[in-house]
């Protein structure tokens, strides 16, 4: 389950073959020249309502700690998800206001909030419970697994550890949370084809390809401004791939400049 940051990324990630695309809370701030937990909730859900309109894939949405400050707090944010044509969110135990992962029985109340929205809708969304603890430098599988347990109990469909990459680790959570499990793929850190024999049943690339894409732009614009030279062919997408994201029929029949 890749994570597209705007249109273009999603419709070339969905014409890829994937059966599902998630959102970045990163990777969309970055779109937008922010850093991440900059967001609004309007702009994530207009940004929701955008993508959905251009890909025919359900989309899950990073919906970071789902905003619980603003109007109707956490399950008006589902709410609005959902109509936006979301197929699952997430909330997580991390507050960006104080810089601290949230109090256990806080995120517990925030999840069952969210859980309660998501599955009384009339095409209920998949809500996954996230345990900030990795990302935010807290290396304790116990509390980790604690509140996992947690969020399932209040209501979470999936679970998601977000920064775990030791396959003993992973596969013991899996196994105390007895719920579908999320992993996000990190460099260095198990594969696909490993995470699938210890119960994996999700993965995804949080940031990971905006940042990519992101590298790819600083490094060849740095050395146009070092070496005058222009970015090698082998490096550029295809107009193979390019027409088949976005539309063979809207191709022009003489190829454009190579400026244009």
């Amino acid at each position: 389950m890749p994570n597209p940051w705007d249109v273009g990324s999603a419709r070339l990630l969905a014409s890829l073959g994937f059966e599902a695309l998630a959102t970045t809370s990163a990777g969309f701030a970055w779109s937008l020249g922010r850093l991440d937990q900059r967001v609004t909730r309007d702009e994530l859900v207009a940004h929701v309502g955008e993508l959905t309109a251009a890909i025919d894939l359900p989309l899950n949405v990073d919906s970071e700690h789902c905003f619980p400050g603003e109007p109707g707090g956490v399950a008006e944010t589902v709410a609005q998800l959902a109509a936006a044509g979301a197929a699952g969110c997430s909330i997580e135990d991390y507050d960006p206001v104080n810089d601290r992962i949230e109090e256990l029985d806080v995120a517990v109340e925030r999840v069952a909030a969210a859980a309660v929205a998501a599955h009384e809708l009339p095409e209920p969304m998949v809500l996954t419970g996230r345990a900030e603890n990795h990302l935010r430098g807290v290396q304790d599988l116990d509390d980790t697994i604690r509140r996992l347990v947690a969020y399932r109990d209040a209501g979470a469909d999936a679970v998601y550890a977000p920064g775990l990459t030791d396959l003993g680790q992973i596969g013991a959570l899996v196994r105390a949370v007895e719920i579908p499990v999320n992993v996000l793929v990190l460099p260095g850190g198990p594969t696909v084809a490993e995470l699938a024999p210890v119960g994996v049943r999700r993965i995804s690339t949080g940031s990971l390809l905006a940042a990519a894409a992101y590298a790819a732009l600083v490094e060849e614009a740095e050395r146009l401004q070092t070496d005058g030279a222009a970015p090698a062919t082998s490096d550029l997408v295809s107009r193979k791939a390019l027409a088949a994201a976005f539309g063979a029929e809207t191709a022009p029949t003489r190829e454009p400049p190579a400026s244009g």
